[in-house]
Formats: C-alpha cells, structure tokens, sequence
C-alpha cells in the first residue's frame, strides 16, 4: 500500500492530464513513450516507459507477474511498441510491480537487464523467497510490536501474497552504480541512487531534454511508501529517504519534467520535494502527540496515521511498516523512548 494522504497540489502542473489507456502509450518527449501496467491493489497500476533506443526500445520497469500484466504487455508489443524489437529491461528496484516481469521480457526478447546490484540482490532474497517472512524471527517482529496472533498470521500471509508474483530473475545482470551515464538512443541518462522506499533505487537523469525519471521517490499526489521490514528492524528508511530528498534538490533542477513509477508526470520537483519532507514531519509530530499521552506499542499508532482507510491484510502490513520507519527515525533523534514490558512488548514513550 501506497500512503494515501495527500498534500495540497496547487504547486504541481500537469502536462499530461490523463494518464495512457492500458495497451496504449503516451508520447512524453520525442521518442520517449509512457505507459501502464495494471496492479491488483488499490494502486491500480506502475508506471512503464518506452525509450527509442537504434532500432529498438529500452524498457523502464515492468509491472508485476500476473494475467493481466502479461496480456497488457502483449498488446503493447502487438499495438504501438510492435516493429521494433526490445534492447534492455532496465529495472529502477526491487519492488515486485516494477521487477516483476523483468525476467520474462528478457528470456522472451533475449535482452540484457540493467539495475544496481542492491535490487538485483535484494529481489533474490525477498520477492523470490517470500516464504522467509513465515519464519519465526519475522513473526516475533509483529508480535514484540503489539500486534495479536491472528492479526500478524493474515500479515505474515495474506499481507506478502504479492511477493510470490515475479518471475524468474535472468541469471545475470548488468550493474548500474550512482555516477554511472546511460547511453540510450543517442541521450545521455545520469543514473543516480535514492534510498528510503527501495534501498539503492536508480533514478534516471536527462539534462538534454530536462527528463527526470525518479521511480517511486517523487510521487505527485501520494506519498511513496517508506517502511521498516523485519529483515532489518532497527533500520532507519524514513532519515535515508529524507536525505535522498535533500540531494535530488541539490542535484536535479527545478524546471525538470518527472515522469515517476506511479500516477501523472509534472512539474515542480523541489515544491513536491519540500510536501514530502512536511509530510512526515507531521507524522512524526502525530506520533510524538500520540505518545505523550501514553506509552504505545506501534501496532498501536497505526490507527493514529491511518485513521481514514480500512485497512486490508495487505494494506496494514504496509501501514505498520511505515509506523516503524517512523518510530524508528524518532527513536534514533532521542524524541521517543522505547521500553519492554513484562508481556515482552515495545511500548515507546515521548521523551
């Protein structure tokens, strides 16, 4: 789940109104098309871009293995992206919507997959085991943090159901490292490394045409998901992503057009930049409110953010995530304390 509390938008214009039918494109810049592919969620669809790349296409993304992906993908290649043959998947994270038919365009095209080395590895360990998130260690994660029995078995299980749609990694991959400059098509893309919502997830950077591809760390209208996994509990995701922010605004200008993972390209970077960083500074003051009043265990405090959305098995796995890179940040800035009780539960308390 994808945060839905949305930040005023006067500040953001939107070239592009609408966003592309499914098995349709959009033409962003000369040469560069954007598309959808539908997800089963309540974020309904990923971001795909089409880049002229000689005589073919380099892909950005992917959307996650299921039917209707598939059969969208097939209409693509069918309809406008056909006469041209594939040239590279490049993958932007780890995330199943964005790596998951990573492995079948290219075993189908017989194309190289280009990613940093964290998503490669990082879908290796998580999206393509996720039977991992059953083991004991993972479960004690949500119980320790207040959750009961049942609530954390429907996380542990219906919550991950996801995770199970990738398809098979290619067995090698070409490395992208921050710093490193894609040539596709005759352009020149700056590859750059955010942390936060995916760890090392590549951005893409065209000066010459002002095109900023930055996946899923700049969203227009919702806030990207930033959440603390039982693979790395005491991890910090929510003070990474807001230096990540920092550095687009010191490194991408202002005048660029994003063209994100999710929803409608606009204009505005740093303004949306400056919303975002607001954003959790808000929750972080919701939270230290919350806490004030009396020590919370932080299954406790999902209710507190997320007051406004019935929660699914799915969408509360996320929902606590994002309430745990918050403790987190907060515990580490010295504003939250944490004790156990007898019962073995973390309750935190505001300093």
């Amino acid at each position: 789940m994808t945060d839905t509390l949305q930040s005023p938008q006067q500040t953001l214009s939107y070239p592009f109104p609408a966003p592309p039918e499914l098995g349709t494109v959009i033409e962003v810049a000369p040469g560069i098309l954007w598309t959808r592919i539908p997800l089963p969620f309540r974020l309904n669809h990923v971001n795909v871009y089409a880049i002229e790349d000689g005589g073919g296409w380099a892909i950005i993304d992917t959307g996650l293995d299921y039917a209707d992906a598939r059969a969208t993908w097939d209409a693509l290649l069918a309809g406008p992206l056909s006469g041209r043959r594939l040239t590279r998947v490049i993958v932007t994270h780890f995330h199943p919507d964005h790596i998951g038919l990573a492995g079948w365009l290219c075993a189908r095209f017989n194309v190289p997959m280009l990613t940093t080395q964290t998503a490669y590895l990082g879908c290796l360990n998580v999206a393509l085991r996720p039977g991992n998130l059953l083991a004991e260690p993972y479960r004690g994660f949500y119980l320790s943090n207040g959750f009961d029995v049942q609530t954390m078995e429907k996380i542990s299980t219906e919550g991950h159901d996801y995770m199970w749609k990738v398809a098979p990694l290619p067995p090698t991959f070409s490395r992208v490292v921050a710093g490193d400059v894609l040539d596709i098509g005759g352009r020149s893309f700056a590859a750059l490394a955010a942390e936060g919502h995916a760890a090392e997830q590549l951005m893409l950077y065209c000066a010459s045409e002002k095109l900023f591809f930055p996946a899923d760390e700049v969203l227009a209208k919702i806030t990207p998901n930033v959440s603390v996994w039982p693979v790395d509990p005491d991890g910090d995701p929510l003070g990474l992503y807001l230096r990540s922010l920092d550095a687009i605004k010191q490194t991408i200008p202002e005048d660029v057009l994003v063209v994100p993972g999710h929803q409608l390209p606009f204009y505005g970077l740093h303004k949306r930049c400056d919303e975002l960083a607001l954003h959790h500074e808000m929750r972080c003051a919701l939270i230290a409110d919350a806490c004030r009043k009396s020590p919370r265990a932080a299954a406790e405090l999902v209710p507190v953010l997320f007051h406004h959305i019935q929660l699914d098995a799915h969408q509360m796995g996320f929902a606590f995530s994002e309430v745990m890179a918050h403790v987190n940040y907060m515990l580490r800035s010295g504003e939250l304390e944490r004790t156990t009780t007898q019962d073995g539960i973390h309750r935190l308390a505001t300093r």
